[in-house]
């Protein structure tokens, strides 16, 4: 029973960061790609785990953590997804800095401030979740 109450956790906040990711990318770029859904649960997900393995680290301690996690995924999915799979979803070949135009320091940068707004929305959900779930 406990398992399927962690199932049913994760499965909530994954959805919750899927949508949201994609609706922010809509809303950043006019239209987003199936696998940003993906991402954006995963990365919810990281954001849930970091704020409750982290829970008495500063804000922005937890961001830049974060960040890094949040850059490790998309480099992970870019591999996947935009290099092996050719699916061109994205493409920072232009940045400054950019590691196989999947990653670079600037949208690094995007992210721990995304995460300054999402960590703490990703705590009191998972919080939310553990007491609907007790």
């Amino acid at each position: 029973m406990k398992r399927l109450k962690i199932l049913w956790k994760r499965t909530v906040l994954f959805s919750i960061g899927g949508i949201g990711y994609a609706v922010i990318e809509i809303l950043w770029r006019g239209r987003t790609h199936w696998t940003m859904v993906l991402a954006g649960g995963s990365c919810f997900l990281l954001f849930s785990r970091i704020a409750e393995k982290f829970k008495s680290s500063p804000l922005v301690i937890k961001a830049m953590i974060s960040a890094f996690g949040v850059t490790l995924v998309e480099l992970i999915f870019g591999i996947v997804f935009n290099i092996i799979f050719g699916m061109h979803v994205w493409d920072y070949s232009n940045e400054r800095f950019n590691l196989l135009g999947q990653i670079c320091p600037l949208f690094s940068l995007f992210w721990s401030l995304l995460a300054l707004v999402f960590l703490p929305l990703a705590d009191k959900l998972n919080n939310k979740l553990n007491i609907c779930s007790a």
